[in-house]
């Protein structure tokens, strides 16, 4: 009877979230009702109490607000402005220059902020109008920011990787590392999709397709100029967290007053701005440490209910397999990224699919970057794509469609799934850095 109680709690949560309420609230009612329909009230309020006291009190979750921060004075500094006119000269010879630029000044961004919604709003704001100045159609451009903006979740920092670890009860430091490699990856199949798209797809790349205008170089002293508040703060976070000299919470303190510096010498923080910064990192925060509390506690009803476990058994007994197992876990993410925002997936699904996993004896940290990639793919698909969204609330442009926005990011979205294809293929990518 424990068994169905578990599926039924599983399909409740999906009709309260089709509904409207809150994932974290949804989570936590179907939890507390399971719980006592497996047990009693006194066993589910007894288990709510310790779920809240267990999941809060790691030292480890100091590094959500320290991450959020820095990300959102990076944002408010302008570094994200000066990474893309530093790429954009660096790029400036290549076939679709811009949009390669776009794609690695992504990923650097990204190693500083580690928020996907960030980076689409900064990079819209900055390399879409860029890129149609110089000829490439507004779809192309705005795709190929919705597409690097993935990378915000993957190359570390990254909210969904502690996230993944807390659910996992991986390392967070080792999940960290565990994203460089998909990150690079990702980056360079992003750039070489470009590549084709500008040799053979000229048409969708530009406006213009018989003129491609080339950036005017500058010299080294403003290289240099553009170069050092981004290298000193990559330096920070990730050469203190790589060299072992920093754990991630430290790391995310270093990060956050470097990123803090550099807004005050820069004269872009007054005291309204940084309060305001400081009250969106506490809200941040708040939502998602509410959301890890309530996972927790479903986690621990679908442990008690013996689910998971049968699922285990019939799913890697019967005649799907390990690989069939993983194959329908990814496009249930995905389709699900369709709908749902990708914490959400993660919290429903993980507690369900971690269990399975281990019996199927695949390394988690692989598991879980498989898992990071397979949702950020989410915000680039139809009808949710939140990415999408934002790049066309960033915009504000009358003429720019969300349909073209989807357009010009479907080729990331099968770039992001031949990544996946690698990495099943070769786990060692995700997985030497951080067993090493």
């Amino acid at each position: 009877m424990s068994v169905e109680i578990g599926g039924i709690a599983i399909a409740a949560l999906v009709v309260l979230i089709f509904l409207g309420l809150p994932i974290g609230i949804s989570m936590m009612v179907v939890s507390f009702v399971g719980v006592a329909l497996i047990r009693n009230d006194t066993v589910a309020m007894r288990m709510l109490g310790q779920v809240a006291n267990d999941s809060l009190r790691e030292y480890l979750f100091a590094v959500v607000p320290l991450f959020v921060l820095m990300g959102l004075l990076v944002t408010v500094s302008g570094v994200g402005k000066d990474t893309f006119d530093l790429f954009e000269r660096l790029m400036r010879r290549l076939r679709a220059g811009l949009g390669i630029a776009t794609v690695f000044a992504n990923a650097v961004f990204a190693s500083i902020t580690g928020i996907s919604i960030a980076s689409a709003s900064v990079f819209a704001r900055v390399a879409v109008p860029e890129m149609t100045r110089h000829g490439y159609g507004k779809a192309f451009s705005t795709g190929v920011v919705a597409g690097s903006s993935v990378l915000g979740m993957l190359i570390p920092p990254s909210l969904l990787m502690i996230v993944y670890a807390v659910l996992a009860e991986e390392s967070v430091g080792r999940m960290f590392l565990a994203g460089v490699g998909p990150g690079l990856l990702l980056a360079v199949i992003f750039s070489v999709t470009i590549l084709l798209l500008g040799t053979f797809r000229r048409s969708f790349v530009f406006d213009r397709p018989d003129e491609e205008t080339v950036p005017d170089p500058f010299g080294a002293l403003q290289t240099l100029r553009l170069a050092v508040p981004i290298v000193s703060l990559v330096l920070l976070v990730l050469g203190g967290l790589y060299g072992g000299f920093l754990n991630p919470t430290e790391a995310g303190a270093v990060g956050a007053l470097g990123a803090l510096a550099i807004a005050l010498l820069r004269r872009s923080l007054t005291p309204r701005v940084f309060w305001n910064l400081l009250v969106e990192t506490g809200q941040i925060t708040v939502s998602v440490l509410f959301l890890i509390v309530a996972a927790t506690f479903f986690s621990r009803m679908l442990a008690m209910s013996g689910l998971p476990n049968w699922l285990a058994e019939t799913l890697l007994d019967g005649s799907l397999g390990h690989l069939g197992f993983l194959i329908v876990y990814l496009a249930l993410v995905i389709v699900l990224g369709c709908l749902i925002d990708s914490i959400s997936i993660m919290l429903i699904l993980l507690p369900i699919a971690l269990p399975v996993a281990e019996a199927a004896h695949f390394d988690l940290i692989w598991f879980g970057v498989l898992t990071v990639v397979a949702v950020e793919t989410g915000l680039l698909t139809p009808p949710f794509g939140l990415s999408v969204y934002t790049i066309k609330s960033a915009l504000q442009d009358d003429e720019l469609t969300v349909g073209n926005i989807f357009r010009g990011a479907f080729p990331f979205v099968l770039a992001m799934i031949a990544a996946l294809a690698i990495l099943i293929a070769v786990p060692s990518i995700a997985t030497w850095l951080a067993r090493a």
